[in-house]
């Protein structure tokens, strides 16, 4: 499903740099990826989206080479192949919680809001225990009710890849094991794959495998990961 072949990043304004020779991860696998602040995991996350591009080297997901893609190609096969989780959450302050999930919907003509995705919204709400908050402002959300939300959001179209960013860093332990089930849950029911970076290690005998990153880190600063 992902497949990473010869890939090197680096920002034009740092010192950060990071190469992967080779990384692969199949179709409905889960993985967990670990490593300490700097080493690029959220860089990794963006460069399979398509958000960055790299300088050298291709990254392929479900036979799409990503990296021969256009931007606006790219902005559409995210949009209609990749669930994202940000960690800052990227919801619009102007929409309400159920409005913020259909947002996917309301981005490209291709992507068409339908009776169906409206009843899947309200479904990973109530999964979530968000519905009885479905109109309230996003604004009036504590942090991991925003997350929660982000989450229903990166899972509304059953994307076949799912790239969740710290999805369970704002949330206490119960509705860390919540998120994560549902994250898994839906992975399976979507045969999706799921890659989530975390630094939770009680989390990490859920997924099929773990990629420790400081295998790929040449070098970095401290505070970028905090920021990319």
């Amino acid at each position: 499903m992902i497949s990473i072949q010869q890939i090197q990043f680096t920002y034009p304004d740092g010192p950060f740099s990071l190469e992967i020779p080779q990384l692969a991860v199949e179709t409905a696998e889960s993985v967990a990826i670990v490593g300490p602040s700097g080493s690029g995991k959220t860089t990794l996350l963006n460069i399979v989206a398509g958000i960055l591009t790299v300088r050298q080297g291709t990254v392929q997901v479900g036979g799409t080479t990503v990296t021969q893609l256009n931007d606006s190609a790219r902005r559409l096969f995210r949009l209609q192949n990749i669930g994202l989780v940000f960690q800052d959450f990227q919801l619009l302050d102007y929409l309400d919680v159920r409005n913020n999930v259909l947002l996917p919907c309301r981005i490209h003509p291709k992507v068409r809001l339908t009776t169906a995705l409206r009843q899947r919204a309200d479904e990973l709400l109530t999964a979530v225990g968000l519905m009885p908050l479905a109109s309230r402002s996003v604004t009036r959300l504590s942090q991991g009710e925003r997350q929660r939300v982000a989450l229903c959001r990166a899972l509304l179209l059953s994307p076949q890849v799912v790239l969740a960013d710290e999805p369970t860093g704002n949330l206490d332990p119960v509705n860390a094991q919540k998120i994560v089930e549902l994250l898994l849950s839906e992975a399976k029911r979507s045969n999706a794959t799921l890659m989530m970076v975390t630094h939770d290690h009680t989390l990490l005998s859920r997924f099929d495998r773990v990629i420790p990153f400081e295998q790929f880190l040449r070098r970095t600063t401290p505070a970028q990961e905090t920021v990319r």
